[in-house]
């Protein structure tokens, strides 16, 4: 039953992952948290490192379903590489930075961080005009020191939450002109370079080395990885005739909607 809930909410991750850019981690953050409470003994360490644990984990899923996704949508041709290569070296350092502050963070701390940071998502998007609606003829560039200061920060944020860049990128990407098709397609390979730091630290560091037992790589549950990314392969593949067909006020409220339902379960999940 374990594993069969993980795929399921795998092929959710791989259908928002392509549609919306979210990288899996804001279905397998809660998820994986909710279960790994609910599932482990108090006071155990699987227990006692819960978000740590999911965060972790859901940043080794990003890097397989981000590159699927990025794939999907380069042979899609909605790519606009020329601006993902601006932001990347900025998010891998902030990436860096970001994991390694997650390994001295109490799981607790970290889960309120996670909501914070969906509730500011939500209020700038819905208060602040140019995201439901915007004008997307043209995307105005970021200068190179612009990519270099937004950069670390998303980086930094996505990698110590485990939820992908997508939230900051997206909102940046559709003020400066971005159809949702663009914004969201951008946030799949900007958000691999982010995953893939992220994980060689959960993984590798020796602060994540706390003898979970088997199955665990550092803080990644490798099994539970290997659900979620099953089901994301065969959600993205459904979702894929959908690419490019959805109207664009209507894909940026489905955006909104899809946080707003992730914020209510992690408000729903108690330790």
């Amino acid at each position: 039953m374990f594993y069969a809930l993980l795929v399921a909410f795998g092929l959710c991750a791989g259908v928002t992952t392509l549609l919306f850019g979210f990288g899996g981690g804001f279905f397998a953050v809660p998820l994986l948290y909710a279960l790994l409470v609910t599932s482990q003994e108090a006071g155990s360490l699987a227990s006692e490192h819960a978000m740590q644990i999911a965060v972790a984990t859901s940043a080794a899923v990003m890097v397989i379903s981000s590159a699927l996704a990025s794939w999907r949508h380069h042979r899609a041709g909605s790519l606009q590489w020329d601006l993902v290569r601006r932001l990347v070296p900025g998010i891998s350092l902030g990436a860096l930075l970001g994991a390694a502050a997650a390994l001295w963070l109490n799981s607790d701390w970290l889960r309120w961080l996670f909501i914070a940071y969906l509730v500011a998502s939500l209020l700038d998007a819905w208060l602040r005009p140019g995201f439901v609606a915007t004008s997307h003829s043209q995307v105005h560039p970021l200068s190179r020191g612009q990519a270099a200061l937004v950069g670390v920060p998303i980086g930094a944020v996505a990698a110590l939450l485990g939820v992908g860049g997508s939230v900051m990128t997206v909102p940046l990407m559709r003020r400066r002109g971005a159809s949702m098709l663009t914004a969201t397609a951008m946030a799949n390979p900007l958000s691999l370079p982010m995953a893939l730091v992220a994980m060689l630290t959960y993984a590798l560091l020796p602060q994540a080395q706390l003898a979970l037992g088997a199955g665990y790589l550092g803080l990644v549950n490798l099994y539970a990885g290997a659900a979620l990314v099953a089901g994301a392969w065969l959600g993205m593949a459904l979702a894929a005739p959908l690419v490019g067909r959805i109207n664009d006020t209507l894909h940026a409220r489905a955006y909104l909607i899809l946080l707003g339902g992730v914020l209510l379960t992690m408000l729903g999940v108690r330790a």
